[in-house]
C-alpha cells in the first residue's frame, strides 16, 4: 500500500474517505492466518517487505505475492526455485525468475536508477550470490556495475579495472576461498566496501566459514561483513548507502 498515494487521492478527492479508511485498515498488516503482510514497512523504513522464498508451502507462496500484488506492491523474493516460480506465474503472469540467483519478483512500476554501486566477485563460481546482491539492488532503484572474475588470484584483473568505480557511492565485495578480494578493494576506494563471504571453496574453507573469518578480521577500514551467501542483505544495504549519497531519499517509487 502506497500510504502517499492514497493521501493524495483523498485530498484530490479521487478517493471517498471511506474507502481509504478501508484501506488503512490493513495497516500496520495484513493477516493471512499463515502469513502478515507487513504493508507499513515502505513507510517506516523506504523499502517494501521482500519475501524468502525458499521453505514456503506453494500454495502460502502464491497467495503472499497475489495479494501484495493486489495492493499494487511491485515484490521481490529470493532463494525461490522453478517450481515457485511456474506456482506463481501462473496467477501472475508477469512474474519473472532469475534462476541463477533465485530472484523471483513481480515489477510493475518501473523506476530510474540513481547513483552507483560496483559488485565484483572474486570468480565466476560467486556470481549467484553477486548477482542476488546486484538484483536486489536493481529492484529497489540503484544503479548497478558488475565487475566478476577480478579475484586476488589474478590481482592484475582488479587493478586493470579501477576506473569502474568511478563515482561508485558503495562496494559489495563477493568471494568465497578465502575470501581475500573484499580487504584489497577497501584498500584501494574511498567507499564502504560490503563483504559477502561464499560457501565456495574446497573443504578447508569450511562452507564459507574461511571467507568469513578472514573478511571479518581484515586489517583495511571501512569493510562491513554480511552472512555466508547474504547476497540480499549486502544489496539491501548498499542501496541505503546509495540513497544517502544521492541525497538521503528513502523511496523512489
Amino acid at each position: 500500500m502506497d500510504v502517499r498515494e492514497l493521501l493524495r487521492q483523498v485530498r484530490e478527492g479521487t478517493l471517498e474517505i471511506e474507502e481509504a479508511e478501508r484501506q488503512l485498515k490493513k495497516l500496520p498488516y495484513e493477516d493471512l492466518g499463515f502469513a502478515k503482510l507487513d504493508h507499513h514497512r515502505k513507510v517506516r523504513q523506504g523499502f517494501e517487505e521482500v519475501v524468502y522464498c525458499r521453505g514456503k508451502a506453494l500454495e502460502h507462496l502464491v497467495e503472499i505475492y497475489r495479494t501484495l500484488s493486489e495492493e499494487g506492491i511491485d515484490v521481490l523474493g529470493t532463494r525461490a526455485d522453478e517450481e515457485q516460480y511456474r506456482a506463481v506465474k501462473r496467477e501472475l503472469p508477469d512474474a519473472a525468475f532469475d534462476p541463477v540467483s533465485g530472484i523471483l519478483k513481480v515489477q510493475r512500476h518501473r523506476q530510474e536508477a540513481v547513483g552507483k554501486i560496483v559488485v565484483c566477485t572474486g570468480g565466476t563460481a560467486d556470481i549467484p550470490a553477486a548477482e542476488e546482491a546486484a538484483q536486489t539492488a536493481e529492484f529497489f532503484g540503484t544503479r548497478v556495475k558488475r565487475l566478476f572474475d577480478v579475484g586476488v588470484a589474478g590481482i592484475h584483473r582488479l587493478l586493470s579495472n579501477m576506473d569502474a568505480f568511478e563515482e561508485a557511492n558503495c562496494v559489495v565485495a563477493v568471494a568465497g576461498m578465502e575470501g581475500a578480494l573484499a580487504g584489497v578493494a577497501a584498500g584501494l576506494v574511498d567507499v564502504p566496501v560490503i563483504a559477502v563471504p561464499t560457501s565456495v571453496g574446497y573443504g578447508a574453507s569450511f562452507g564459507g566459514l574461511s571467507a568469513l573469518l578472514t573478511m571479518v578480521n581484515s586489517c583495511a577500514n571501512g569493510i562491513t561483513v554480511v552472512n555466508i551467501d547474504n547476497g540480499y542483505g549486502a544489496g539491501y544495504v548498499a542501496t541505503q548507502i546509495n540513497r544517502l549519497a544521492v541525497g538521503g531519499t528513502k523511496s523512489r517509487r
